[in-house]
């Protein structure tokens, strides 16, 4: 079975309990969805569905290869493609077939994948938590980076050194994450705390290896 879903962030609120206890929620906007493709371990080499995300509008323009792609697997075509694995348990998944948010349930524990936001060029101490030099008077040595590299050996900087640059627009997962409440009617999920990525972001939501609290 399909253990994931496409979703959309709407954005974050709070929900109120009796006692007065205000928990933050992200209110993601999942599915509903409908398989596009059915890959196999004998025809591809592993398990796994290729998900479309349904939205009110449709895309506006499709060029011909994905038009013969979706013509195949006889659905209107999607502007959001992901592709999920399936663990070969429960029931079978066919092209065709829909996946909805009622898979999920309140206390579900699910990751959340999505691009984080972006930040444009930010300098070392933003992009990578620096804490930079000492602040006081005449150290003159506030928010450099230090040494990047040695002189006699190796004579260059080594590859992947933590330096100023583009931060943001990254693929990054947030895992463990509690759902608070399930609107099957309005396929939105509540879930505890913040996901990654903008609002209008599109997020991958999976259940994780732990399932309740």
């Amino acid at each position: 079975m399909v253990n994931g879903i496409i979703g959309k962030k709407l954005g974050m609120t709070q929900i109120f309990a009796p006692d007065g206890t205000v928990t933050p929620v992200t209110v993601i906007k999942a599915g509903p969805c409908v398989v596009v493709q059915r890959k196999t371990v004998a025809t591809d080499g592993y398990e796994a569905v290729q998900l479309g995300f349904v939205e009110e509008k449709s895309p506006r323009q499709t060029n011909k290869p994905m038009k013969g792609h979706f013509a195949k697997a006889g659905v209107p075509p999607t502007r959001i493609l992901r592709e999920f694995r399936i663990n070969g348990r429960g029931e079978e998944v066919s092209v065709g077939d829909k996946v909805l948010v009622d898979q999920f349930h309140e206390n579900d524990v699910i990751d959340v994948i999505g691009t984080t936001k972006g930040r444009g060029f930010a300098g070392f101490m933003k992009r990578h938590g620096f804490g930079g030099g000492r602040a006081t008077h005449g150290s003159m040595f506030h928010r450099a980076p230090g040494s990047i590299g040695a002189s006699a050996y190796p004579s260059r900087v080594i590859k992947g050194t933590r330096m100023a640059g583009h931060m943001g627009v990254e693929r990054q997962t947030t895992k463990n994450l509690h759902i608070v409440r399930v609107d099957a009617e309005e396929n939105l999920i509540l879930v505890r705390g913040a996901v990654p990525g903008p609002n209008g972001g599109y997020v991958l939501i999976r259940k994780s290896d732990v399932h309740k609290y």
